[in-house]
């Protein structure tokens, strides 16, 4: 069984102690941080070791609605997609 996910204040206390930081500083560096990623992702944003966030094209499509079997177009939109990293992947085992 697999641990819960931690939580935004957990984030903030375990980076607080191990930087010796105050909570208020980390929560002003992680909002920053979300904003300049919010900001530059039509570019491309790099978290270095972690990943990618990129823009993604995506073609028009053929689709079926589930609930009636109809077949329908999915029309060409773009999608923001998260690429983890080649370090993040060698570290963290998926096995």
């Amino acid at each position: 069984m697999a641990g819960k996910q931690m939580t935004k204040a957990q984030i903030i206390t375990t980076l607080a102690d191990k930087t010796k930081m105050s909570k208020k500083e980390i929560i002003t560096v992680m909002n920053a941080q979300m904003e300049l990623a919010y900001k530059e992702a039509k570019n491309g944003y790099v978290i270095p070791g972690v990943g990618k966030l990129v823009v993604v094209n995506r073609k028009a499509r053929k689709g079926r609605n589930p609930a009636t079997g109809e077949a329908i177009q999915i029309p060409a939109k773009r999608v923001l997609k998260f690429r983890v990293a080649k370090a993040a992947k060698d570290t963290i085992s998926l096995k």
